[in-house]
């Protein structure tokens, strides 16, 4: 008997062991739940004060500090002061440590000790953000969120212009919020992902009741897939420099709209009489900006104004920018660098060349630099998110394919609003589909004899 309990044990044992084993791999999640985050809870508690030492996290105490250690507390050694926990909580992804820093720390020293502190106590990140003055959160993520992408299914962020785009590597959800940051730039190059970022942010505009105004200059292959769910579509340089300039007009009709009604922003306008949002969806910004023949210069500079006039003016009248490119310097001509500067948010995917990451990145989050360029080719979608505050932060969207994105647009294609200056630019749609031949039926085909 003793030894047939002994094997139970023994089987048990192994049967726990090979679990963790397997779910470590296949369901980190789980693993982390029953393994990582008690151990990291316990590392975290029982190392602080020396981690926070030798990370150089610690101040001088104060004269009456060190005045109680010596005398009243009999402690002949005075110790650095480091910052203190007031609360710890666990997540299904990782460990959160809210500190409050003594005087002489600021955020800052947190995040350049950073990396330290992940190495440390064994976690996959360490992310540090600023909850109030004085007061810093460390989310600590305890596997990697982007090597197999799942959106949460619950608590997922909503708004009228409020799109679920991405997972950040910290657990939290990326999205495109509109009217916070209502103009964006999406770079990468071949292969890197940017196809699939835009077919989730498609996806989700198309649950909107939002105008999409796509601008496709190759021939509409990426974006005439979505013609159900287009108010307008323009498929080459031509047609967009025709649709360019009733935008700017729609623009304008708007504003009066505004001005009649005392405001100054669209939606301070009764839902009543306020319009439909427009996002306009530039897939490749480069073939507006490049030209053939000299004859063709006249058109790039109206459409590049009419761009930077809607850049610098349509937010408040609920038109929005969405560019995407492989490329966005001053090599593609006059007003390039301008219109960059107007979209505020940005999108870095895998480039050839550091400067790319420049064009992206560089103005507005200098640091981030260094991480777009290190991004792996085996993993498409990954990506730098980036805005004017400085702050970034990896994102990967995930796994949609096109049939996926056009189904969904066909779903909600009676969501599509009425923009009457943009009718003449709707994308046709088949009618009828076509009569399939009957069975039996006689092949209208000539048969070509194999030999003479």
């Amino acid at each position: 008997m003793p030894d047939l309990s002994t094997l139970l044990v023994i089987t048990a044992l192994l049967a726990v062991v090979g679990g963790l084993g397997y779910a470590k791999f296949r369901a980190p999640g789980v693993y982390w739940l029953a393994m990582g985050l008690p151990v990291a809870w316990v590392r975290l508690i029982v190392t602080y004060r020396a981690t926070m030492e030798v990370c150089g996290l610690t101040v001088r105490p104060s004269s009456l500090r060190a005045f109680v250690s010596r005398n009243l507390a009999r402690r002949r050694e005075v110790r650095p002061v480091p910052p203190k926990i007031r609360r710890v909580w666990g997540s299904a992804t990782g460990l959160r440590v809210m500190l409050r820093l003594p005087a002489g720390l600021e955020p800052a020293d947190v995040v350049a000790a950073s990396e330290r502190l992940r190495h440390a106590w064994g976690v996959h990140a360490v992310h540090v953000s600023e909850a109030k003055p004085g007061v810093v959160e460390l989310r600590m993520t305890g596997y990697d969120m982007l090597a197999r992408v799942r959106m949460p299914r619950r608590r997922l962020p909503s708004g009228p212009m409020v799109v679920p785009v991405a997972l950040r590597d910290d657990g939290t959800v990326y999205v495109r919020d509109y009217r916070q940051v209502p103009h964006a730039l999406t770079l990468g190059a071949n292969q890197s992902g940017k196809s699939v970022y835009q077919r989730n942010l498609i996806a989700g505009l198309a649950r909107l009741p939002v105008a999409l105004v796509g601008i496709d200059c190759k021939r509409g292959v990426e974006q005439g897939r979505y013609a159900p769910r287009l108010s307008a579509l323009a498929t080459t340089p031509d047609a967009a420099a025709e649709l360019l300039p009733v935008l700017v007009d729609e623009m304008e009709d708007r504003f009066d709209l505004l001005s009649e009604h005392g405001v100054s922003d669209l939606w301070e306008l009764p839902e009543t009489v306020r319009p439909a949002p427009v996002v306009v969806l530039v897939d490749e910004v480069a073939e507006l900006f490049m030209t053939a023949a000299k004859k063709d210069e006249e058109r790039r500079d109206q459409m590049v104004t009419q761009m930077i006039r809607l850049a610098q003016m349509a937010r408040a009248v609920g038109i929005y920018l969405e560019v995407c490119g492989q490329r966005f310097g001053s090599e593609l001509g006059k007003g390039a660098t301008m219109l960059r500067a107007q979209l505020t948010g940005r999108v870095c995917h895998r480039v050839n060349d550091e400067a790319s990451a420049k064009m992206a990145l560089g103005d507005i989050a200098p640091d981030a630099v260094f991480a777009a360029t290190a991004i792996p080719a085996d993993r498409p979608g990954l990506a730098v998110a980036g805005d004017s505050s400085g702050g970034w932060s990896r994102i990967r969207t995930p796994q949609i394919s096109a049939t996926e994105a056009a189904a969904v647009c066909v779903e909600h294609a009676h969501m599509t609003p009425d923009v009457p200056a943009l009718a003449p630019f709707r994308p046709a749609l088949p009618t009828t589909a076509p009569t399939p031949v009957p069975a039996g039926a006689p092949s209208l085909v000539k048969p070509r004899p194999v030999t003479e």
